[in-house]
């Protein structure tokens, strides 16, 4: 005969309930069956954990000590039962959201948000991660949804427009060609201009439109950050092109927005893993994200015009 749960059990229910009645009571059995399991337990364990006499039952010190460690594992094993019944409905579950940076600091913040008030329970990781580590984390399946502006797939995953938008000129409040609807690149002539890093596609791509009109800018500040790049306009260092999602983001905090006459399309796809079992709670975030970023568009075309 081995120690087992059901020794324990009738143990601790013995010890909180304080005789051997209530506890078999609690364990929705007899008098007798309570006080055998007990003095196996003590025949097992090789000394006594009660005091008898005339009927009643006094824990003995060792009791005391072995009670200690005994509730320090339910707590444990009460823990993880809790845990495992919240999951039956998925309430507790942690989603894992990769996503570039820009999306971490505009659009995913607000989706987040909406879907934590309608699932308060539920947990959220948010990854940022650049291009090449975000490809990797969907491909290896290590995700339960992405966020990217990659045109190819990742494998094993599928893809679903998101948001269908163009890269969108900033300006500091006061600037002159806030009076513009629209700018052109000969607009930009001689300005200073502040620069997404030399090694951004989008930097890329803005520079070819400038270097195909003729035209050339001041280009005295860069950075890596689309948020940055907002925050030096703002500060009056110059003017620029960024996402739209990040300039709405900013809006208003020293932020004037225009259209650019030349489209350059800035494109936000939502990445779904294959291989990975399927989040409960996976759906609700997608049509989570899928609300808001309409709403973004709403409010982009609120204020600088639809495309």
């Amino acid at each position: 005969m081995r120690l087992t749960h059901r020794h324990i059990e009738v143990f601790r229910t013995v010890m909180l309930a304080g005789q051997v009645t209530r506890a078999a009571e609690l364990l929705h059995t007899s008098q007798p069956t309570v006080s055998r399991e007990l003095a196996r337990l003590e025949q097992l364990v090789g000394y006594p954990l009660f005091e008898r006499d005339k009927g009643r039952m006094r824990p003995t010190v060792r009791a005391m000590a072995l009670l200690e460690e005994v509730e320090a594992s339910f707590v444990g094993l009460e823990r993880i039962a809790a845990h495992a019944l919240s999951l039956q409905q998925y309430t507790r579950g942690r989603l894992q959201l990769a996503s570039l940076p820009a999306l971490a600091q505009a659009l995913v913040p607000e989706a987040v948000a909406a879907f934590s008030q309608a699932s308060p329970e539920a947990s959220v990781t948010l990854l940022p991660m650049e291009s090449l580590q975000l490809e990797a984390a969907l491909t290896e399946q290590r995700v339960d949804l992405g966020l990217s502006e990659q045109h190819s797939v990742p494998d094993a995953c599928l893809q679903q427009p998101l948001l269908r938008t163009e890269e969108v000129c900033i300006l500091p409040v006061g600037h002159a060609l806030a009076n513009k609807v629209r700018l052109l690149p000969s607009d930009f002539n001689d300005l200073p201009f502040v620069s997404l890093s030399a090694t951004d596609p989008y930097r890329l791509m803005i520079d070819q439109v400038f270097a195909e009109a003729g035209i050339a800018r001041q280009m005295r500040v860069e950075s890596a950050s689309a948020a940055s790049v907002c925050a030096l306009v703002a500060a009056g260092l110059g003017v620029a092109l960024v996402n739209p999602v990040t300039a709405l983001a900013m809006a208003g905090h020293g932020l004037v927005l225009r259209r650019f006459s030349v489209p350059i399309s800035f494109n936000v796809n939502l990445v779904l893993p294959q291989w990975r079992a399927v989040h409960p709670l996976r759906d609700a975030l997608t049509a989570t994200l899928h609300a808001t970023a309409q709403q973004v568009q709403l409010r982009l075309n609120a204020l600088v015009g639809p495309d």
